[in-house]
């Protein structure tokens, strides 16, 4: 997931997003757990789109605060 695509989002689709990564990071750690991992870089790649969705959301508010 890129920056750039994640800044043409709006606040609620950037919630929307997170939420649905949070929730694969948490199937992925299961499937860590057992055994059935078969991509273990997807778990790198999601917690990093995580704070990507993160950092772009906090800039935003930013730049509502000061507008």
């Amino acid at each position: 997931m890129k920056a750039s695509d994640l800044r043409l989002k709006t606040a609620d689709e950037l919630s929307d997003e997170l939420e649905a990564l949070k929730k694969e990071q948490f199937n992925l750690r299961f499937q860590g757990a057992t055994g059935q991992l078969e991509n273990s870089a997807r778990m790198r790649q999601v917690r990093r789109d995580i704070a990507r969705i993160h950092t772009i959301a906090a800039e935003k508010q930013s730049a509502e605060a000061k507008a």
